[in-house]
Formats: structure tokens, sequence, C-alpha cells
């Protein structure tokens, strides 16, 4: 069996990596910049110092009679000191050789620096005896020609000493690099920190522990974070709102059954007549699927404000809850006029009329009475009225919540009013609940032109 290991890719490790390519890069550069600089400055040292000594350089030229006798400056510096040395013409042609240098078997000084004199200082020259020296390049002028003048130095104790110096300074940088890697651990942990906290609370969310994502992450994280909770609250509301849609649809089915069942039990109706009136209801609960779906959907503010028709509508809902609710005999007057229109949606109108007409057909004892008309302000006024219980003062603001109802003795949700409320609140309207004069309920609905 082979195995497929494949390392996770984070994002951690390549902040990482590259940082501290970053840091290497900078600090390996300048470590070579700074060894560079003290070895220009080792050579300049010991230029320097060559410098100071030329009075010394020239009484050696004086010994073997490279310059001319009167110069009296040079008695004064005239200390025995042999250098190895050699002159050359500017071709670096060899013209003369120090004795110590003779001594020492350094042959051809001239044209080992011949090889290297294009080059920047300072110069190395490794010798015919195999050991490095320092060479230092002085034109002087003698006897009215130019030559260039190569002094050596032994490079042993310089070189040692920049070896050192080299040295300590990577050490250096190796300290350098280690507590960089320390604080680049650190900052990563501290910097990580709100996103563990952000991976804990979206579990949590995810759990149900929690609704929402808290305050206090970083101002690179608050986009985010704000991102999230209003992504939270819209998944939240359509949740609610789909829960919602379906409870209405059951709500709005369970009349559409009802008729359905009071059709089927009518022995006066014919079979034609029964199939044709079934048919209705059934065409009125394709109607609501559609409604409810495309309301969990989009929501009532996206649906299209429309004038609907208002008196089709109740006469085709009076003529169902007749059939659920012929037992009552109950009187019904419609005070709507065939022009009277309302800016609503069709299924939103049908929604409203069907709760309120149920509701007041199912409690009213023996009367119920419909009105609708525009008012002068413009406004729509829907006004059902009955002849029941009514509504008790101390409950009339919360019937209109989902899951509280009026009646407990007779069956029901407690969804229909709270829909009603739902949707007028959609169209800026208001939803009233007074006393009939039929001593009931009366239910007014007012909803301001759009």
């Amino acid at each position: 069996m082979q195995l497929n290991f494949k390392p996770k890719k984070r994002l951690l490790t390549r902040m990482f990596i590259t940082s501290l390519s970053i840091i290497a890069l900078v600090g390996f550069g300048l470590a070579w910049s700074v060894t560079i600089l003290h070895a220009q400055n080792s050579y300049n040292k010991e230029t320097s110092q060559l410098i100071a000594e030329m009075p010394q350089i020239a009484a050696e030229l004086r010994e073997y009679d490279l310059i001319p006798a009167d110069n009296n400056w040079l008695n004064e510096n005239n200390k025995q000191k042999s250098y190895m040395m050699a002159s050359c013409t500017q071709a670096f042609d060899e013209v003369w050789v120090s004795t110590l240098a003779r001594q020492s078997g350094l042959n051809n000084i001239c044209q080992r620096f011949d090889s290297i004199a294009d080059t920047s200082p300072p110069y190395y020259l490794t010798m015919s005896d195999e050991k490095s020296y320092f060479a230092y390049l002085l034109p002087v002028e003698l006897n009215q020609t130019q030559y260039n003048m190569v002094v050596l130095k032994d490079a042993d104790s310089v070189e040692n000493e920049f070896k050192r110096f080299k040295k300590l300074t990577y050490l250096r940088l190796a300290v350098v690099m280690l507590l960089a890697f320390i604080l680049l651990i650190s900052a990563a942990y501290w910097g990580m920190r709100p996103m563990t906290r952000l991976k804990s609370e979206l579990q949590a969310i995810g759990d149900g522990k929690k609704e929402s994502l808290s305050d206090g992450y970083p101002q690179e994280l608050e986009g985010v974070t704000q991102a999230l909770n209003q992504l939270l609250v819209q998944s939240s509301d359509q949740q609610e709102r789909y829960q919602n849609a379906m409870n209405d649809l059951a709500h709005s089915l369970k009349t559409r059954l009802a008729a359905v069942h009071a059709i089927t039990d009518d022995k006066s109706l014919t079979k034609a007549d029964a199939s044709e009136k079934i048919m209705q209801q059934v065409g009125q609960m394709d109607q609501l699927v559609k409604y409810q779906l495309k309301r969990a959907l989009v929501g009532r503010q996206g649906l299209v404000h429309e004038q609907t028709s208002v008196r089709p509508m109740i006469d085709q809902l009076s003529q169902m809850l007749f059939k659920i609710y012929h037992e009552k005999g109950i009187k019904f007057t419609a005070n709507v006029e065939p022009q009277i229109s309302f800016p609503i949606n069709k299924g939103d109108l049908m929604e409203l009329c069907g709760n309120l007409m149920e509701n007041a057909f199912r409690l009213s004892i023996s009367e119920v009475i419909i009105s609708a008309h525009i008012d002068q302000d413009g406004n729509a006024v829907l006004i059902v009225e009955d002849d029941g219980p009514g509504v008790e003062d101390d409950i009339k603001e919360r019937i209109i919540q989902r899951g509280v109802r009026a009646d407990t003795q007779s069956p029901g949700q407690g969804i229909g009013l709270a829909v009603c409320n739902e949707i007028v609140s959609s169209y800026h309207g208001l939803l009233s609940i007074t006393e009939s004069h039929l001593q009931g309920a009366k239910f007014t609905i007012k909803i301001p032109p759009q």
C-alpha cells in the first residue's frame, strides 16, 4: 500500500517562511556589507600607517641611491627598517626589488600586482612563498621619472583579525535570527488569537449556543465579522420566513380542506356541482402554495404591489365559509362596492380577508358584516365585524403575535391575526381591534395609498 502524504496548506507557515526569508536576506546582506566595510577600513588603516612611514621608506630608497641625497628631512626619520617592496615602471615592469623581498624569495612582485591593478582595494597578493600579503601602490617621482612603488605587508595578522570579526558578525546575526524567530512565533500567536476566537464563536453558533459574533475584534477583522453577523441575521430571517410561510400555508390550507369536506358532505349538490366547487378550492390551494413559496423566498417586501378588486375575493371566500359553517345559519352582509380596489397583492388580500372572515364566521353567534371603502385621505379601509364574544382589552395587543389566541376553546394555532398584522405592516398600514355595534369584535385595517 502506497502512502500519499500531502501536508495541509497553512497561512501561518507561509508567513513564517516569507518573514524569515526576508530577515535572512536583509541580515546576511548587512553582515556581508559590514565585513566588506571592515576589510576596507583595515586596509585604509594599514595604508594610513604606511603613509606615516613614508620617510622611512624614502630612507631605504636613499640607501640604494634611488633618490637624491639632499633630502635633509629624511635624516630625522632614518630608522633602519627594511621593507618588502619593488619599484615598477608605469607598465609594471620590475626595476628594483628590496633586499628583504629578495631574501624572502618574493619574485615578480610587479607582474603579480599588474594582474590585480584594475580591481578595487584592498589588494591581496599570494606570493611564491604561499603566504598572503597586503599590497600598497605608491606612485612616486624619482629623478623626474614616474614609478609605481609596490609595498608588501604580511596579511596574516589582518586576516586573522578579519576572520575573527567575520565570525563574530555572523554569530551576532545568528542571535538576531533566533530572536526574530521567537518574536515571529510570539507575533503569530498574538496575531492569530482573534482568528482562533472567531473559529470558536462560529463553532458555538453552529452548535446553537450563540446567535452572533461578539464585538472587540481588531480593525482588520471588523469588516469580516460585521459581514458574517449580517449573513447570520439574513440566514435567521430567511429561516424564520420559511417557517412562518409553512405555518401560514398550513393554516390557509386547513380552511380550504374543511370547505372540501363540507362540499363532499353536502347531499344537495350534484356530482358535477360538487366537483366544480372542489376544483375551485383546489385552485385556491394552488394559488396559496405559489404565494407562500414566493413569500418564503423574497419576503413580503419583495411582493409586487398591485390593485386588487375586493368584492370578488369576498364573494369567493364567503361561499367557502358558508359551506364550512352552514349549520350556524350565519347572516352575512358585504358592504363593498364592485369598483372598490385595494393597493395590495392578490395573495396578501386573500390572506387578510380569509383569516379575518374565517375568525368572524367561527366565533360569531349569528351575524358577520364586512365593509370596504376608500376614505377621504385615500386610505384603503377594510372592516370585519361579528356578534361573537369579542376580544378582551388586556389581550388586544398580544393576539396579533404568533401563537397567541383569544379563544382557547376552539381549535387553531394562533397565527391568523399575526399573519394579518405582518401583511398590513409590510404595506405600512395599521390593524386595530375595537368593539363592534354587534357587541362582538371589530377588526379595522387601514392601508395608505402606495
